[in-house]
């Protein structure tokens, strides 16, 4: 066993292993500090422990608690589906470790040591777990990334969703009339040459198209949205007086920006199509594996507004920020195949992000539409991955063993609703479809089949 792990540690590409271990080398010294960590339940708890109102111990064993169970239950299963590493399965890992590690210079050096061959041995273990479902009787690996074919179909629906939950029903089903158009105007000019001026015709990505117009309806309908006019006097805004008092918390991230700016041009890199190892959600995973670079970027983007609102007051509350920022460091990435160029972009995203983020702060106050819609865009994607996973898991899990397949995941997705610790709903469909393929060979083997 030790053999084989090491066989698949020789034949990884060095420069990808490098730079994963580099990004969770960082990350974990960065939690260890309290400077950044990526779990959004972590972050408030983390001044609690630096200002003495919780032990090291409290905060290391909740962070195994909240961490654990979104690494084996969500981000694993994803990540094998591609394979290209969801973002949860690196960053939660090394929030654990980095709090788990003494608060000490030692611990600091630990701390980084594991973090490195932590991300080494996740990505030698996908290699590896990849390698071990292709010799088994039924090879379930191909099947296994039919998952996230409704994905790709419906990721461009999410905009309608958010503008369904925000300002009603009937603006939702403009909308989502809106994208289909789009989708099939896109369908039916098919390749741009501008009249033979190009020798390569440009190819229109409908899925792509769709989503673009979808998203600019969209943030139409929440930048029209303004606040109230101020009564009584009051001038300032809600986040205008969060930042007023919590100031010096904003200057400790902006005192550790270098920091946080090498780990944002690492991650860019990293989530290039040309390295391949990081994607910051399932819909871009998936988008990412099925070589949709524009609308993976484009997913990317309104993930990142999404989290802008949420990233950035936890932020200015707490005075720690997230190892990846607001996002926008893979959006970074998806826009180049170059990582030099990635680097330089990821790098300047993540300063400009620290060092306006009392703006940032202030600007949500006047767009109050914008700063909802970030609540929406992530209860949407959520609700819209919720479904195609399930479609898509009982049409790999049909693919593997047809019949049962259906029965499995249809069984496995409402057992798990009367659990008293229920997985992620969305992580159904892929870790169901590993069981069936699981199920698939035992069957074989025993010769039932």
């Amino acid at each position: 066993m030790e053999h084989s792990f090491l066989m698949r540690l020789l034949e990884i590409d060095p420069t990808k292993a490098g730079l994963l271990a580099l990004i969770g080398a960082i990350s974990a010294m960065m939690a260890n500090r309290g400077i950044a960590v990526f779990h959004d339940g972590l972050r408030p708890l983390m001044p609690e422990y630096l200002e003495g109102r919780m032990s090291r111990k409290a905060l290391g064993a909740t962070s195994f608690a909240l961490s654990f169970g979104l690494i084996i239950g969500f981000g694993l299963p994803f990540s094998l589906t591609a394979p290209i590493i969801l973002v949860h399965s690196l960053l939660l890992g090394t929030d654990v470790i980095g709090v788990w590690c003494a608060d000490s210079r030692k611990g600091l050096v630990l701390s980084g040591v594991i973090g490195a061959l932590y991300a080494i041995a996740l990505l030698t273990g996908l290699r590896s777990v990849v390698e071990l479902f292709s010799h088994m009787p039924v090879n379930f690996m191909s099947n296994l990334g039919k998952v996230g074919d409704p994905i790709v179909a419906c990721f461009a629906l999410f905009p309608a969703i958010v503008v369904g939950y925000q300002y009603g029903y009937r603006k939702g089903i403009w909308v989502l009339v809106a994208t289909l158009v789009g989708y099939l105007a896109t369908q039916a000019i098919g390749n741009l040459s501008f009249g033979g001026l190009l020798a390569t015709p440009v190819k229109l990505d409908p899925n792509g198209s769709a989503l673009l117009l979808s998203m600019v309806a969209m943030f139409y309908f929440a930048m029209k949205e303004r606040p109230p006019e101020p009564t009584n006097g009051q001038q300032a805004g809600a986040n205008a007086m969060l930042v007023g008092l919590f100031s010096s918390r904003i200057e400790r991230i902006q005192k550790n920006k270098w920091l946080l700016v090498l780990s944002g041009g690492l991650t860019a890199v990293a989530a290039t199509m040309s390295f391949s190892l990081l994607a910051e959600g399932p819909v871009s995973l998936q988008l990412m594996a099925h070589g949709e670079q524009t609308s993976a970027m484009l997913v990317a983007l309104a993930r990142a507004i999404s989290f802008v609102p949420l990233v950035g007051m936890t932020a200015i509350a707490t005075g720690v920020y997230s190892p990846d920022g607001m996002k926008f460091v893979f959006v970074a990435g998806l826009a180049t195949n170059n990582p030099w160029i990635a680097f330089i972009a990821g790098c300047i995203i993540m300063l400009m992000e620290i060092q306006l983020l009392t703006k940032i702060a202030i600007g949500l106050d006047k767009y109050p539409g914008i700063k909802a819609c970030g609540d929406h865009i992530r209860t949407a994607i959520t609700r819209m991955l919720e479904v195609s996973l399930l479609v898509g898991g009982m049409i790999a899990s049909n693919a593997i063993l047809p019949g049962m397949g259906f029965m499995v995941v249809a069984g496995l997705y409402l057992l798990n609703r009367t659990s008293k610790r229920p997985l992620v709903e969305m992580a159904i469909g892929p870790i169901a479809t590993i069981a069936v393929g699981i199920l698939a060979n035992i069957i074989q083997i025993v010769g039932i089949g």
